[in-house]
């Protein structure tokens, strides 16, 4: 069975975006220094293709073993497919017995298939850090903080459940000075003006307003109508009796004409209708014998 029966082919699309730009995340200065750093620790030589060399997972055990001795009991100098893979299996076990975080891990395939060189460099450098923290000879990664765990007697924690936290704020010199009764209103005044304090507690301070000058000349009874003007267009005062001239006026307004309540009214056009002509109290009835003019549509 061949290698080239595990490599995937070309990507295309979004598969092809994404290889891409994992791909501008390798850093080849790191790669050197892993380099450098591996082949010292072995005792080995990679080859001129990094990620080749490191392929077959025997150049990663020996590693690991060189780290942390019998961490890898079997390596398989195999060319088969599946021991190289076993060996990246075996590498990936052993290194998170070591330390290293799961999620800073590569994928078997991420080597074997080459489809995230990135992910395996990251791996490397946590490695590297983790070794660094084990207090092995590392030039690259960063040194991870060590737990430091303390450990109380059962009466210091029950001690402290009596302590108000300061992150719950504090009391300290606090004071009840100057508090008055509940619902009390208090007089608020800055003593850098100089000012006096009231002479008691039901003074109402200038920030709640004040009805100094305040005076009822001109009020109505409720519910009457106040005539509003301006003094300075000289309009005088007008008789709240009388109706303003924006609610309307009744002048010249006149009952000619006007019906008893009820009774319906003849609405006509003089144009085509003759003026009725009625009695006056005290004349006698007149009778017209002249003809009268009709008009008629036909």
């Amino acid at each position: 069975m061949s290698t080239a029966h595990f490599n995937r082919g070309p990507a295309y699309g979004l598969s092809a975006e994404v290889k891409n730009k994992l791909a501008q995340k390798y850093d080849p200065r790191r790669e050197q220094e892993l380099r450098a750093w591996i082949e010292e620790v072995t005792g080995r030589r990679i080859g001129p293709n990094f990620m080749d060399g490191l392929k077959d997972g025997i150049i990663l055990c020996e590693f690991i073993n060189k780290l942390q001795p019998g961490s890898v009991r079997k390596v398989n100098e195999s060319t088969q497919n599946w021991h190289q893979l076993e060996n990246i299996g075996n590498f990936i076990k052993a290194i998170t017995k070591y330390g290293v975080k799961p999620h800073d891990i590569f994928e078997a395939n991420d080597l074997f298939e080459n489809t995230n060189h990135t992910q395996v460099q990251s791996t490397l450098i946590a490695l590297a850090s983790v070794a660094k923290t084990k207090g092995n000879k590392v030039n690259m990664g960063v040194k991870y903080a060590e737990k430091q765990e303390r450990k109380f007697l059962p009466e210091k924690l029950k001690e402290g459940r009596n302590i108000i936290g300061l992150q719950m704020g504090t009391n300290k010199f606090a004071s009840q000075q100057g508090m008055t009764a509940y619902g009390t209103r208090r007089h608020l005044y800055d003593p850098k003006l100089g000012t006096d304090q009231p002479l008691d507690q039901a003074t109402i301070s200038l920030q709640m307003g004040t009805n100094k000058g305040a005076s009822q000349a001109g009020m109505t009874a409720p519910g009457t109508k106040r005539q509003i003007f301006e003094p300075t267009l000289g309009m005088e005062h007008c008789d709240t009796l009388n109706v303003s001239l924006q609610m309307g006026s009744n002048k010249g307004a006149s009952q000619r004409g006007m019906t008893v309540y009820g009774l319906p009214r003849q609405v006509y056009d003089p144009k085509y209708c003759l003026t009725p002509e009625y009695p006056e109290l005290g004349d006698e009835p007149t009778h017209n014998h002249h003809s009268h003019n009709y008009y008629n549509s036909a």
